[in-house]
C-alpha cells in the first residue's frame, strides 16, 4: 500500500456513497481505517469496501450504541466473534461524560470482552482504535490486565488513542505504555490537545479526520485530503517541524499500521 495521507480514525463506511469516497481517496494518495461502530456494520462494509486496496475496515461497537441501546448483548457477542480473528478493531473503547456515564458496567464489560478475545487469539498483526473520554485510566487498566499494553504486550499488536482527551498523567502513561495517538482538528481546537501534539513522539504520532461530521451525511475524499492538510499543517506548526517532512514520517508510521 502506498499514500501520502493516512486517515486512522474515520467512519467512511457511514459517508454517503462511500465506495466512490474511497476510490476518489485512493486516487488522491489517501488510506483509510474505516472504523465501524456496531459489529454488523462491519459486516456489510467489509462487503462494500473490501475490495479497496488503500482501506482496511476495522470491527468496532462505539461505547454511545451501548449506552443508548442501539446495541445489545447479541451485538457483542458478535464483536467478540468478529474480533477474534480480525487484524483491525474499532472503535472501541469507553465514554463516562455524563450522557454515557450510566451504562459504565457494561461499556467495561464490553471492552473486557473484546480485550480478552485480543489476548487469548492472538494475531501476527493487530490494530485497536480507542475511543475514551473521560476514561483513559480506565482504559488502560484493562489493555495491562490483558497484557494488550505495555511490556507484556505481544508483538504486532498496536494500540492506537482516537482523540485523546485525557489527563496529562494519563498521556503520559499511555506513552510509556507504547500506545500511539491519532490527532484531529477537533482536539487541535482545546489548548490541552494543542499541548499533546507537541509533546506526542513523532513515531507514535497518527492523523485523523473522524468523518463525517454527521454519521450518513455527504462528504467527498477532498473534504478528507482538506482536514488531514490543515491537521498536519497546525500540529507541524505546533512542533516547528517542516510539514511536508513530519508529514511523511507520519504516513510511515500509519502504514505500517495498515500493512
Amino acid at each position: 500500500m502506498e499514500a501520502r495521507l493516512v486517515d486512522m480514525h474515520c467512519h467512511l463506511d457511514r459517508i454517503a456513497d462511500a465506495p466512490a469516497v474511497a476510490s476518489d481517496a485512493a486516487r488522491l494518495g489517501i488510506a483509510i481505517l474505516d472504523t465501524t461502530v456496531a459489529p454488523r456494520e462491519a459486516l456489510l462494509a467489509r462487503r462494500t469496501l473490501g475490495s479497496c486496496d488503500t482501506v482496511r475496515v476495522g470491527v468496532g461497537l462505539h461505547p454511545w450504541w451501548l449506552s443508548d441501546g442501539s446495541c445489545t448483548d447479541s451485538d457483542v457477542d458478535l464483536l467478540v466473534e468478529l474480533v477474534s480473528s480480525s487484524a483491525f478493531v474499532g472503535e472501541v473503547g469507553l465514554d463516562f461524560s455524563r450522557r454515557h456515564e450510566h451504562a459504565r458496567e457494561r461499556q467495561l464489560e464490553a471492552f473486557c470482552r473484546m480485550a480478552e478475545t485480543v489476548a487469548e487469539r492472538h494475531l501476527p498483526h493487530r490494530v485497536l482504535s480507542i475511543h475514551a473520554v473521560r476514561s483513559a485510566g480506565a482504559a488502560l487498566d484493562v489493555l495491562e490486565r490483558y497484557s494488550l499494553a505495555g511490556k507484556a504486550a505481544p508483538p504486532g499488536l498496536s494500540c492506537i488513542f482516537h482523540w485523546f482527551s485525557g489527563t496529562s498523567d494519563e498521556l503520559a502513561r499511555a506513552r510509556r505504555a507504547g500506545c500511539f495517538f491519532s490527532v484531529n482538528e477537533h482536539m487541535l481546537a482545546t489548548r490541552r490537545g494543542r499541548e499533546y501534539a507537541r509533546i506526542i513522539p513523532e513515531d507514535r504520532l497518527l492523523l485523523e479526520t473522524d468523518a463525517p461530521p454527521q454519521l450518513d451525511a455527504p462528504w467527498n475524499a477532498q473534504d478528507l485530503e482538506a482536514s488531514l492538510a490543515r491537521t498536519l499543517d497546525a500540529v507541524a506548526a505546533i512542533r516547528n517541524v517542516d510539514s511536508h517532512d513530519l508529514g511523511a514520517h507520519i504516513a510511515q508510521t500509519s502504514l505500517s499500521l495498515l500493512c
